[in-house]
């Protein structure tokens, strides 16, 4: 019989084993098997392999104490197929997360409004925005920036945090929040379309007054539309699945391009004289009084801002195993935030959950499933470039909660171990497939947060995993989420 005992001991995932702290009074438990200490966390079979080998760490956040809970589910009940035909990862990813998603919600509402006004517009009924397509379409612009800026994000999720982490606060407005602020991409992909159509009508509107038009601020205009739309079409949806470092550098410089040329055409429209067919001198008393300037300056600080905190810093990067590597930085980080980092700054940057504890280092787990992190298995570099402000994603939300049950597969508790290192309140559960079989975890995830009474449930797992589980939570009336995959 397995002895039951208090551990200081925690294998985690990919053969990566990790040291986790027991605090007095804690309730934390494992139930030691004869499996691999390896397995107990998650599977050591890669992600994009098999998307079913899942297992499940759930942990619940709370201000009470609660009995220690051990599974002693028999290996035999577990399903060993799925219930339902296996889809594809891409498919899962682009097809399986509804018609009505809060992000498609919000890229609708963008779309939507810009076509209503720019409707209004060219009918004559919308006098302000009839000659002002590109001051539209820099709004649109700016508006994208926002909702990609990581350094804004970081203030208004804390902001967020702050305001509706209260225990007063209904549970309907936190989530509500929470979906909005975790589907912003949808407003940066609706200003970007919406963008596009400024631009094409001001365009028009040039063409059919061109003996008044310079015909190299047209030819720059046209340069900024082909830029905008190569940067669009890269961010589609199949092509940044299938091929994201393409998506990544053509989204990266076609932006960086149109911008450039937007500076340009901004001077060019402001120095050019209609009347005499000339361009005259322009003083900063000229410039600063056209909104285009500002929203343009304003952008390239939103932009240049992350670039400003970029570091080549010293790493020690291990790989205990073949599967993984852990990367150990410098200096503590807040539990639920995430970093990135690059092994060249102007092509590619990974983000990657940081786990923490203490103000000495943090870590980095980068399971080996593409280029650039299986070579840090081969060959660990001693220095990476980072960004030294960290971003907040869904994980940080969980500071809003006061119960929140946590769900993790595979690589996926890397984003969650910040916290598992953090004193526990109360019950972590470890389901050992070794011993235990595979799980069904939605069913487990629905289980666990009905017994402790979760306010939310939050899933990192593959995308069929996340699927599964969120669906059933939402099946049950438990608000849950889980990664969307935008990125």
């Amino acid at each position: 019989m397995n002895k039951l005992e208090k551990n200081e001991r925690f294998s985690s995932c990919r053969g990566v084993s990790f040291e986790i702290k027991v605090f007095p009074g804690s309730s934390v438990y494992i139930e030691r098997s004869l499996s691999r200490p390896s397995s107990h966390f998650c599977d050591l079979n890669l992600d994009h392999i098999d998307e079913n080998n899942d297992e499940c760490m759930e942990e619940i956040h709370d201000v009470e104490k609660q009995k220690p809970i051990i599974l002693t589910t028999n290996k035999d009940e577990q399903p060993r197929k799925a219930s339902r035909e296996r889809k594809s990862r891409l498919s899962i990813i682009l097809l399986d997360q509804g018609l009505f998603t809060v992000y498609k919600q919000l890229f609708v509402v963008c779309i939507t409004l810009n076509l209503f006004a720019l409707v209004l517009a060219t009918t004559g009924h919308f006098v302000y925005a009839k000659n002002r397509g590109t001051l539209f379409s820099i709004w649109n612009i700016f508006a994208l920036t926002l909702g990609r800026s990581e350094a804004v994000l970081r203030v208004v999720f804390w902001l967020a945090v702050k305001a509706f982490g209260r225990p007063w606060i209904p549970l309907k407005i936190k989530t509500a929040t929470t979906s909005l602020l975790q589907s912003l991409g949808g407003i940066h992909s609706g200003c970007g379309v919406a963008s596009i159509m400024w631009l094409v009508y001001s365009l028009v509107l040039a063409l059919k007054d061109k003996e008044n038009t310079s015909h190299v601020i047209i030819g720059v205009a046209f340069a900024i539309l082909s830029l905008v739309c190569l940067s669009s079409l890269a961010a589609f949806p199949l092509v940044r699945h299938l091929h994201h470092n393409v998506f990544e550098r053509t989204h990266r410089f076609a932006g960086w391009s149109a911008l450039f040329l937007l500076w340009i055409f901004i001077l060019l429209t402001i120095a050019y004289d209609p009347s005499s067919k000339s361009y005259r001198s322009l003083t900063c008393t000229n410039l600063i009084k056209y909104q285009e300037f500002w929203f343009t300056f304003a952008i390239n600080l939103l932009i240049i801002l992350p670039w400003m905190t970029v570091r080549r810093v010293p790493v020690t990067v291990s790989a205990p195993s073949g599967h993984a590597s852990i990367i150990k930085f410098d200096g503590g980080v807040k539990a639920g935030l995430l970093g990135r980092i690059s092994p060249s700054p102007l092509s590619e940057w990974h983000a990657f959950g940081i786990i923490s504890y203490g103000k000495k280092d943090h870590m980095m787990l980068a399971g080996a499933v593409g280029d650039f992190t299986r070579s840090l298995v081969s060959n660990p570099p001693s220095h990476l470039w980072v960004r030294q402000v960290h971003f907040a994603g869904l994980p940080y939300l969980v500071n809003m909660y006061e119960r929140v049950l946590l769900v993790a597969t595979g690589s996926g508790i890397c984003v969650f171990l910040s916290f598992l290192l953090q004193p526990c309140s109360t019950d972590v559960i470890v389901h050992d497939t070794a011993v235990l079989g595979r799980p069904k975890v939605s069913n487990m995830t629905v289980e666990a947060a009905k017994r402790w009474n979760a306010e939310v449930v939050i899933v990192t797992s593959n995308p069929e995993g996340s699927r599964d589980v969120v669906d059933a939570c939402k099946a049950a009336k438990i608000p849950a989420f889980g990664p969307i995959w935008d990125s």
